[in-house]
């Protein structure tokens, strides 16, 4: 509620929209706020005889003080250097929300010469108005050109709107009003709203005055709210719609100049329906919104603000993660008439508290709560005010209109009336002014006790009477269909999302430096190299078969004589003749002969004539013998074979690929990761226990027991290895075995809550022998300091919101080393025990562990529900928002899961799967031809954790981006972490054809075929292409 010129200090205080936002504590001193006005210019352009004036500087409804008479120069310049001032206080009457929502009024009066025995007359010229808040964006003092609008002679004058002068001010503070941790933990709210359209049909112009209104109750620090309230709403006929942009107006009544109520540089810029985050924002909703914009409405464009300290922001934040939806409730008021009859006060009272057409629009807040989100804007419907269906939506208990109809009944308070003019000069309160002021504050007093009384307290049989007048009269709003727009917006969002990551332009300079790969030889050496290897194959063979005719001989033995061995080769040549194997090594040797001629003689034409012919087969013939001389002697040498090549795969990405496989449920290829890894260090502990809980969630419990085994056998101290033999022999029903695995690790290490909370879970319930070091944290929830278990097993990351985290209990901490080694039975039996130890109801993480259990199960419905309950519980946690995304996925929701995934990513803090969160995301954006997103979406899985597939998908959104030299290097260092990826071959040989690089575009395709490519798409992609380029398929 604004503050009339004619009311003091003491009175402005008094009204709750003066005040400043409560806070229990608030350290900001009071601080001196200094007003300088140095000059006004082109005051001629406002009336062009002007001659002296002075200026007027105001705040808050009270005038700080007249600058001295000054002439006006020929070029319309006055200089006026005056210089005012008022306090800034916490307790007010200036507090840190009026300096947020109101201006500094200056008004340029034109002062008339003296005539004999005539007063001086005083004629207001202009106005404008400062904005102070850039103070409270921790500036010390600024400098603005305040626009100068013209104040009209008389009500009927009609004045452009544009202003015709200006005023310089400097405005400047010793200390800054807010300290640097105010600055950042503080926030600024500003409520904009623009207009109710479709309105019903009894609002005419014609009849009575009215005022309407609309407000909006804004929680402060602590239970207490905040009422933002917006009046003289102004009905207007059908006609044009309202311009774009157009400038937002100062919450006043006040203001001589109708220009001077814009606030600069603030503008309503609309935009498309579909955009908005409100209600009738669906394409079907568009030419109803168009129509209602041009019909009978009624605009306001005010824009209120207030500032909200440290622990209004956390009550605000927590308001709005408790309910989701917030009532703007609408009304019409009639303004009452000063008639001089003698109406009874106690009649002149009930006519004017009468509230009509009352209605409630409903508010979504949450997306305020998405991380980055700073504003809502949108068009939201209006409802009749019911209190029980306001209450079950919003939960809020009382009306904000009945609270406050006491003060909207006194016209002298200047709620509603359209106050165009102020008083020229401030005159002392006279008695009657006093006594209104005294009658406001026990109005107050009153209104403060009765809205503390319990609603049903109030309920009386005029309560009920007026609750039908206001369900009637608001049922028109659903007749017609009417809503409101309006824009909520903060400073600062309340969840911060995280910076966007500038990643390096150059894929290549992102991948890890390797060895260069063996050189490959081509052309003329290859085909060389190729006869050698025939050679030496068929030799091989040879020998073979010598060996099964003859025997092998020893070199104790002797030397052959000439004659035997004549008669073995004899011998040989006919089995090799008889069983036609000679013929089968000459075919052989046909195929790398003919490369030899093509490659290195260059011969691929007929002969002129027959003695260039035989010239050319004895240089042939001398040259082949030569080399097979050559390969023979490499043969019989006794050098050492090269050895194979050291596999750059590291245990860490061994594990990132077995957890991808087991993601995208490649179980067999999950297998072979870790089977792969055991290769490499049998004697590591974790790699049996990863194996061993690989075969659990196979639910092949016989081999986990296997690995588990064999990893106690490596350590039989290890305290997760006893564990978990103790968790298979419970599920093959191994009792005694599994008390003895549990007694054993609980002996061990007795401060292990997760072994005593497992030992519990025994059907015999060993729980009877836990010692008294453990018993009290067994019935108690841990801090997070004390919540870690000395198991070496990978933890969760606890969720992290803005809102205050349940401690965590013994069995959740049981529950996260299970999901771990993905022991689903005993997670139900530790969830269970968790529901019946509860006090509060179930936590965020319950439900959580709850929703990863049935989605490993398959069980889509349950999971939603469990994951619903979660965001209820803690809108604000990435682990919930990653498993959402996760389900929309697999219920092939992927607009849904985009959305998801996208609010996972923008929190600060981490999900737990932030890997599959960046691969699925990627994989949306590819699927939806957003190959920019999906480039930078990869990369950044990239930078965290590289796979295969993190750079396969760089290498797609590449090369669909024809970012062919990138492309190429992603799917290489793909190719070099998994060079069995029949798609990462299959782009390769694209890429190939568009260098036009026939022999390796064919060698690639080869692979992708052989390694059995099932992207049909791909396949087909390619094949187009190698038609196209006419090269890269053997088969042409």
């Amino acid at each position: 509620m604004e503050v009339p010129a004619e009311q003091s200090e003491k009175e402005s205080s008094a009204l709750p929209a003066a005040a400043a936002l409560p806070s229990e504590s608030q350290p900001t001193p009071a601080t001196l706020v200094q007003i300088t006005v140095l000059k006004a210019q082109d005051l001629k352009t406002i009336k062009s005889d002007v001659s002296i004036t002075l200026v007027r500087a105001e705040y808050n409804g009270v005038i700080l003080g007249d600058s001295s008479k000054t002439d006006v120069l020929p070029n319309g310049t006055a200089n006026y250097n005056f210089t005012t001032s008022f306090v800034c206080s916490p307790s007010g009457p200036n507090s840190l929300d009026d300096v947020a929502q109101k201006p500094v009024l200056l008004t340029v009066i034109e002062v008339s010469q003296k005539e004999k025995r005539q007063k001086e007359k005083a004629v207001p010229l202009g106005q404008a108005v400062v904005d102070l808040l850039p103070l409270l964006q921790g500036q010390c003092s600024f400098k603005v050109s305040a626009p100068l609008y013209a104040v009209p002679t008389s009500p009927l004058e009609s004045l452009h709107p544009e202003a015709k002068g200006g005023l310089e001010v400097m405005v400047c503070t010793k200390e800054p009003l807010l300290s640097a941790t105010q600055l950042s933990n503080g926030n600024l709210l500003s409520v904009t709203l623009e207009g109710a359209y479709s309105v019903p049909e009894a609002f005419a112009p014609t009849g009575p005055l009215q005022n309407y209104m609309a407000c909006l109750q804004v929680p402060a620090a602590g239970e207490k709210e905040f009422p933002l309230l917006f009046k003289n709403g102004i009905l207007k006929l059908a006609g044009e719609k309202e311009p774009l942009p157009r400038p937002k107006k100062w919450p006043l009544a006040n203001i001589m100049a109708p220009g001077a109520l814009s606030i600069p540089n603030s503008f309503i810029v609309g935009g498309p329906y579909e955009d908005e985050d409100g209600e009738l924002n669906k394409r079907e909703d568009r030419e109803f919104r168009i129509q209602a914009e041009s019909m009978k409405r009624i605009i306001w464009d005010m824009e209120r603000r207030c500032y909200l300290d440290s622990a209004a922001v956390v009550t605000l934040q927590k308001r709005i993660a408790e309910c989701w939806y917030w009532p703007v409730e609408v009304c019409r008021m009639s303004v009452a008439s000063s008639s001089k009859g003698k109406t009874s006060k106690a009649d002149k009272g009930d006519e004017d508290k009468q509230i009509f057409f009352h209605g409630v629009a409903y508010v979504n807040m949450v997306p305020l709560l998405c991380p980055g989100v700073k504003q809502i804007r949108g068009a939201f419907r209006v409802f009749p005010y019911q209190d029980s269906e306001v209450f079950e939506k919003t939960k809020s208990q009382h009306s904000v209109f009945r609270d406050l109809r006491r003060q909207f009944s006194l016209t002298k308070e200047g709620l509603w009336t359209p106050e165009i003019s102020t008083s020229l000069s401030r005159a002392v309160p006279n008695k009657t002014q006093k006594e209104d002021k005294e009658k406001i504050t026990k109005d107050k007093d009153s209104n403060r006790r009765m809205s503390n009384v319990p609603k049903t307290q109030l309920s009386d049989a005029t309560g009920e009477a007026e609750s039908v007048t206001y369900c009637l009269d608001g049922q028109q709003y659903i007749e017609a269909g009417t809503f409101l727009v309006m824009e909520i917006k903060l400073d600062k969002a309340l969840v911060p999302k995280r910076l966007r990551e500038e990643l390096t332009r150059r894929v290549k300079q992102m991948i890890p430096p390797r060895p260069p790969l063996p050189p490959r030889t081509a052309g003329a050496k290859k085909a060389v190299e190729d006869y050698h290897n025939h050679v030496t194959s068929i030799a091989v063979a040879i020998l073979s078969e010598y060996h099964d005719l003859f025997g092998k001989r020893l070199p104790d033995q002797g030397a052959i004589d000439h004659q035997t061995l004549e008669e073995q080769k004899r011998q040989l040549n006919f089995e090799l003749n008889s069983s036609g194997k000679y013929f089968a090594f000459k075919e052989q040797l046909k195929y790398a002969v003919v490369k030899i001629v093509r490659e290195k003689y260059l011969k691929t034409t007929a002969f002129e004539t027959q003695e260039q012919f035989q010239a050319f087969l004895s240089e042939l013939y001398v040259y082949l013998v030569d080399q097979m001389h050559v390969a023979l002697n490499q043969l019989l040498s006794e050098e050492a074979a090269s050895p194979a090549p050291v596999s750059h795969t590291t245990e860490e990405q061994l594990q990132l690929f077995a957890r991808e496989a087991e993601f995208s449920k490649d179980y067999k290829l999950a297998s072979l990761y870790h089977q792969q890894r055991l290769a490499q260090d049998q004697c590591n502990i974790q790699y049996w226990l990863d194996y061993g809980a690989f075969c659990l969630l196979l639910e092949e419990t016989t081999k986990a027991q296997e690995c588990f085994q064999q990893a106690l056998s490596l350590d039989p101290h290890h305290i997760q290895s006893l564990l978990l033999c103790g968790i298979v022999a419970v599920m093959l029903q191994h009792y005694e075995e599994a008390e003895i695995f549990f007694e054993d690790a609980c002996c061990l290490e007795p401060s292990s809550i997760v072994a005593w909370t497992l030992s519990e879970g025994l059907p015999d319930g060993s729980a009877e022998r836990v010692p008294e070091v453990v018993e009290p944290a067994l019935s108690r929830k841990l801090p997070e300091e004390e919540a870690t278990a000395p198991e070496t097993a990978p933890k969760v990351p606890s969720p992290v919101s803005g809102l205050s985290q349940p401690p965590c209990t013994v069995f959740m901490k049981a529950v996260e080393f299970l999901m771990k080694v993905n022991a689903i039975q005993f997670v139900h039996r530790a969830l269970a025990h968790e529901l019946l130890s509860l006090q509060g109801g179930p936590s965020c993480a319950y439900y959580l562990a709850l929703a990863q259990t049935y989605l490993l199960k398959e069980d889509l419905s349950k999971c939603e529900e469990c994951l619903c309950e979660a965001v209820r519980i803690d809108y604000m946690n990435p682990n919930v928002w990653a498993q959402k995304g996760h389900l929309c996925y697999l219920k092939r929701d992927f607009g849904e899961a985009k959305e998801c995934y996208e609010r996972t990513i923008s929190f600060v803090e981490d999900a737990a799967d932030m890997h599959f969160v960046y691969l699925r995301l990627g994989s949306i954006y590819l699927e939806e031809k957003e190959y920019g997103r999906a480039k930078h979406t990869y990369l950044l899985a990239c930078k965290n954790s590289a796979s295969c597939l993190t750079w396969l998908g760089v290498g797609i959104a590449c090369y669909r981006l024809e970012e062919l030299v990138e492309a190429e290097d992603a799917l290489s260092e793909a190719n070099a972490l998994n060079n069995t990826n029949a798609e990462v071959w299959g782009y390769l040989s694209l890429i190939c054809l568009q260098g036009g690089r026939q022999l390796e575009a064919e060698q690639c395709y080869k692979y992708a075929v052989k390694l059995a490519l099932r992207n049909d798409a791909l396949l087909r992609e390619i094949r187009a292409a190698q038609q196209r380029f006419g090269f890269g398929n053997p088969a042409f």
